[in-house]
């Protein structure tokens, strides 16, 4: 397949580029260096993305993909340069830095069912071990998509194994939760759908009801799986920018989380990404 244009002005840098694809809402992402590449995995989709010259360009490694398939995970319909600059930047320095260092940063929309997959995987686990559980599931349990390449099982093929043989992909105490999940959402196909239709809070207290689903997941699948942009996810990179930054020191995980929807507005956890991405870079003696 050959290289297409999915957006041939696009907002991207390859440091924001590489920070939305890297940086901690998707875990089947791999950079391919020796070509300036990018290469993912998400449904049935197997993609090659690449920046030139401002250019956003895709090779579809697998025949039924178009490109408003990948439009469509990308967000690329997202007017983002509006949403940053809707952001309470100009009362908020450090926000603004944020912003600045990592222009064209965004927050995908992938398959919902597949990021309450993965993030129930990154209970007390870094982004490398995410990948390494995601990809242990999908070589033993999900299907075939191409060459060597599995997607994320469904949870009904989830629930068909035993707690046992997931505990054996590396999930540890997470093989627990995932199963219970699994055996809820396979009897209840529709409720995954339903909990993604419905509001902001509605949705997060529906999650928070799954073994092993707490705030900070629940609003991690929220904000990267449904597009719910209030969702302000408090993990450690946050508590510490908080507090650095924001002298929010001694506060409880639920306190940050209001404190985020309240002062960055509707959009916040479009800041939280900005907020995550610039903490995470920052030198560690800051």
């Amino acid at each position: 397949m050959h290289w297409q244009t999915i957006e041939p002005n696009t907002p991207f840098t390859q440091t924001s580029l590489h920070e939305t694809l890297h940086g901690g809402q998707a875990f089947r992402w791999t950079p391919l260096p020796a070509e300036q590449a990018h290469l993912g995995i998400w449904s049935t989709h197997v993609v090659k993305i690449r920046l030139q010259n401002q250019s956003l360009q895709a090779q579809s490694l697998t025949t039924q993909t178009t490109p408003e398939d990948i439009r469509q995970y990308l967000a690329s319909s997202t007017h983002w340069a509006k949403l940053a600059d809707d952001l309470p930047w100009r009362s908020d320095s450090h926000l603004a830095n944020c912003i600045d260092n990592f222009r064209g940063l965004r927050l995908l929309k992938q398959p919902f069912a597949e990021t309450v997959l993965a993030f129930l995987c990154s209970a007390t686990k870094q982004i490398p071990q995410i990948k390494v559980m995601c990809e242990n599931m999908a070589r033993e349990i999900g299907a075939p998509i191409s060459d060597r390449i599995h997607s994320l099982p469904t949870w009904e093929q989830l629930s068909e194994c035993t707690e046992t043989q997931l505990r054996k992909l590396s999930l540890g105490f997470r093989a627990k939760n995932i199963k219970k999940t699994a055996d809820i959402l396979a009897a209840d196909p529709s409720l995954l759908p339903q909990i993604e239709a419905a509001t902001y809070p509605e949705a997060k207290a529906a999650l928070c009801e799954l073994p092993g689903i707490g705030e900070k997941i629940a609003d991690c699948a929220l904000l990267f799986g449904t597009a719910k942009y209030e969702a302000f996810p408090v993990d450690t990179w946050i508590i510490k920018t908080l507090e650095r930054r924001y002298k929010a020191t001694g506060w409880s995980n639920p306190q940050l989380a209001h404190f985020g929807r309240i002062h960055f507005g509707s959009h916040a956890g479009y800041a939280q990404q900005f907020l995550f991405s610039h903490e995470r870079a920052s030198p560690k003696d800051q």
